[in-house]
C-alpha cells in the first residue's frame, strides 16, 4: 500500500466517524468536550453553525452519527450524541448577540424561498449575512415546515421550534406566511435573481383497497392527520384506531392517537418487525405507551357495515430473502384476520408534488416526478432555480435538509455573482498538537467505562392526557457530563512521524485494541488479514507509513482506535503525537 497522505483533509475527516456520517458534518467531539466543560453556549453555537437547529435536532434527529460512533464498536452502545446536543440547547445562555450580523446595506440581489422548512431556513441563514434580500413563502402561519406540521408537540415543544425558527426569520427575512404559491412562473416574473424550492414531500400515500371510498369519513392520511392536530383542527379520534405503516410517521400517528382519546390503538405493518423503517427509539417509545405492533399483515380491505367503517381485513405473510438480501413476502395460507376500528390512519410513505410548477419553464422532471438536479450544486435545468430537502430527492430528514440548504446557498451565491456553481470551496481544517507534558494532554484522554445513560421520561399518566407535554425530559447537567465522558475524542488524531521511530514496538505492546502493527507491506486485502488484530471493517481506512529502516511499515487500523494517547505516551522518541483535527464545511456566509 502507498503511504497515507494525512494532509488530505478527507482522510482524518473519515476517521471522525460521527462527523463524517452527519450530513451537515457537525464537529461532534468538539461540542461534546465543551459540554463536559459546562460550556453549553459554545457547544450550542458550534452546532448552530453546522446543523442550524440544535434544540430541534437534539430531540428529533434521525441520528446517522450514532450508528457510526466507534464507541458502539468497542462497547455495547454508541454515545448519545443526539441527546447531548439537547443538553447544550437546554443549558445555553442567550445567544442573540452571538448570531451572525446582517448588513443594513443590501447587495442588490433578491432571492425567493418557496416553503418554510429546514432547507429553506438554512439557505436564508447562510445568505442573509451576505446582504441578500430574502423572501420566504409558506402556506402556514408560521415557519418550520414539516418540523411544525409532522412532529408532534410531545416530541418537539412549540417554544423550542419557534425559538430556532425565529433566530433565522429575525435576520431581516421577508416572511410571506399564509401564502400558498400557485405558480412558479409568477414567482419568476417577480424579478427574483434566484429561486430555491424547499417544499418537502407534501403528499401522503393512500391505499386503493375495497371499501376505501365508502370508509372515507374515517380514513385519514398520516401527515395530514398530524398537521390537523398541530394546528388544532382536530382534537379527537375514535376509541379503536388502526395505524397502517411502519415508519416514523406511523409512530407519531399512533402516539398522537393515544392522546386524542384512542384506547385501543394498533400499528399494523405488512413487513417483518426487523424491516420496519421507524427508528428503534421511536418504536420503543410507542411500545412504552402500550401500543401493540402487529407485523407480517398486509391490509386487504376496509370493512363497511351499515354504510360506516367497521374495521379492516388483513392477510398473513412471511418474508423470504434471496442471496442479495432482496425481500419477498409470501402468503402463509392462514385465514384472514378482521380487526375492528373506528378510524384508520394511513402512514405508508410520502411523495413529492409540484402541481404549481408549470412544465414549460425549462425545469425538467424525471423518475417519481422529481426534479432533474445536479447532486452537488442542487441546481435544476433552469439555472436560476434550485431545490433542496425532501423536494430535491425525496423524503429524508431534517439534518439532510440542512445539509442541502448549506450547499444550495453556496450555489446561489456563486450563480448570483457570475461564478460557476460547480466551484465548491474547500473545508476549513486545523491540525494542532495537544501535548502539555509527557503524560498530559489538552483533552481528557482517559476512556470512561460507563454504559450509555438512559434519557428520563415524564410519567405516562401525565403525557397521555396532554399532547403538549414533552415525553423526554433530557439529561440534566451531571448525567450530560457523564455521557459526554463516554466520547472517545475521535477528532484527536494519532499522528506518526517515521523519521523519529526506532521500531521498538512499544506502541504495539501498550495499545489496548492491538490496532498498531509493524510488518512488511502488501496489497490492502492481504495486509488486513495479518495485522495484530485483523482489520475487517473495510469502510474505514488503514493508516500506513512509508518504509522504515527495517523495511517494514507501520500499519494502524483506524476502525477500532480509542484515541487514548497511550501510544504517544509510551513512545520514547515522540514518533507518535496526538493532534486535534477540526473540520468545518465552508458555508456561503463564511467564504472569504
Amino acid at each position: 500500500m502507498k503511504p497515507t497522505d494525512i494532509n488530505d483533509p478527507e482522510y482524518f475527516h473519515k476517521v471522525v466517524d460521527c462527523q463524517y456520517a452527519c450530513p451537515a458534518h457537525t464537529p461532534v467531539p468538539e461540542y461534546i468536550r465543551l459540554i463536559a466543560e459546562e460550556k453549553y453556549t459554545e457547544a450550542y453555537m458550534i452546532n448552530w453553525e453546522s446543523n442550524v437547529f440544535p434544540g430541534i435536532l437534539g430531540r428529533t434527529c434521525d441520528r446517522p452519527c450514532e450508528p457510526a460512533c466507534r464507541r458502539g464498536r468497542v462497547d455495547e452502545k454508541p454515545v448519545a450524541i443526539c441527546r447531548l446536543k439537547r443538553v447544550a440547547a437546554d443549558n445555553k445562555s442567550d445567544v442573540n448577540h452571538l448570531l451572525t450580523k446582517i448588513p443594513k446595506t443590501k447587495n442588490g440581489k433578491k432571492i425567493a424561498l418557496i416553503g418554510g422548512g429546514p432547507a429553506s431556513l438554512t439557505v436564508a441563514r447562510d445568505l442573509a449575512p451576505l446582504g441578500y434580500e430574502i423572501h420566504l413563502f409558506d402556506e402556514w402561519h408560521k415557519g418550520g415546515g414539516m418540523m411544525r406540521t409532522q412532529i408532534p408537540s410531545f416530541r418537539l415543544p412549540e417554544e423550542v421550534l419557534d425559538e430556532e425558527v425565529n433566530y433565522i426569520t429575525n435576520m431581516g427575512i421577508h416572511t410571506h406566511y399564509n401564502h400558498y404559491v400557485k405558480s412558479m412562473k409568477a414567482v419568476l416574473d417577480n424579478g427574483y435573481d434566484a429561486v430555491f424550492v424547499g417544499t418537502g414531500a407534501p403528499n401522503g400515500r393512500d391505499l386503493d383497497l375495497p371499501g376505501r371510498k365508502e370508509a372515507d369519513a374515517n380514513v385519514h392520511i398520516g401527515i395530514e392527520f398530524l398537521a390537523n392536530v398541530a394546528f388544532e383542527h382536530r382534537d379527537k379520534i375514535g376509541k379503536k384506531v388502526i395505524i397502517l405503516g411502519g415508519g416514523n410517521t406511523a409512530m407519531d400517528c399512533c402516539r398522537t392517537s393515544r392522546r386524542l382519546g384512542g384506547e385501543e390503538v394498533k400499528v399494523i405493518v405488512r413487513s417483518p418487525f426487523t424491516d420496519m423503517k421507524a427508528s428503534p427509539w421511536e418504536i420503543e417509545d410507542a411500545q412504552m405507551e402500550d401500543i401493540p405492533i402487529m407485523n407480517n399483515m398486509p391490509p386487504k380491505s376496509f370493512v363497511i357495515e351499515n354504510g360506516k367503517l367497521k374495521g379492516m381485513m388483513f392477510g398473513h405473510v412471511k418474508a423470504e430473502y434471496d442471496e442479495n438480501g432482496k425481500r419477498k413476502l409470501i402468503p402463509t395460507g392462514e385465514e384472514d384476520t378482521f380487526i375492528e376500528a373506528d378510524d384508520v390512519i394511513i402512514a405508508i410513505g410520502q411523495d413529492n408534488a409540484f402541481p404549481w410548477i408549470e412544465r414549460d419553464l425549462g425545469i425538467e422532471f424525471g423518475k417519481w416526478d422529481l426534479p432533474v438536479l445536479d447532486k452537488v450544486t442542487f441546481q435544476s435545468t433552469l439555472p436560476k432555480v434550485f431545490f433542496g430537502g425532501d423536494a430535491a430527492f425525496g423524503p429524508e430528514n431534517i439534518i439532510t435538509a440542512a445539509a442541502h440548504g448549506h450547499q444550495a446557498a453556496i450555489s446561489i451565491d456563486n450563480y448570483c455573482n457570475g461564478k460557476a456553481v460547480t466551484d465548491r470551496p474547500p473545508p476549513m481544517t486545523n491540525l494542532f498538537q495537544q501535548k502539555m507534558g509527557i503524560h498530559e494532554w489538552m483533552y481528557d484522554s482517559a476512556v470512561a467505562d460507563d454504559d450509555r445513560y438512559n434519557v428520563p421520561h415524564e410519567q405516562k399518566e401525565k403525557t397521555l392526557n396532554d399532547r403538549k407535554v414533552e415525553v423526554e425530559l433530557g439529561f440534566d447537567k451531571m448525567v450530560g457530563f457523564k455521557e459526554a465522558q463516554r466520547c472517545l475524542n475521535c477528532d484527536v488524531q494519532t499522528v506518526f512521524e517515521e523519521n523519529k521511530c526506532i521500531e521498538c514496538d512499544a506502541c504495539t505492546d501498550i495499545c489496548p485494541t492491538s490496532c498498531i502493527t509493524f510488518t512488511t507491506n502488501g496489497d490492502e486485502e492481504e495486509l488486513r488479514t495479518r495485522l495484530n488484530a485483523p482489520a475487517e471493517n473495510k469502510t474505514q481506512d488503514l493508516y500506513v507509513s512509508s518504509i522504515l529502516p527495517t523495511k517494514r511499515v507501520m500499519v494502524k487500523d483506524e476502525d477500532v482506535c480509542l484515541h487514548c494517547g497511550l501510544c504517544a505516551e509510551r513512545c520514547p522518541t515522540a514518533a507518535w503525537d496526538m493532534q486535534k483535527f477540526l473540520y468545518n464545511v465552508t458555508k456561503a456566509s463564511k467564504i472569504l
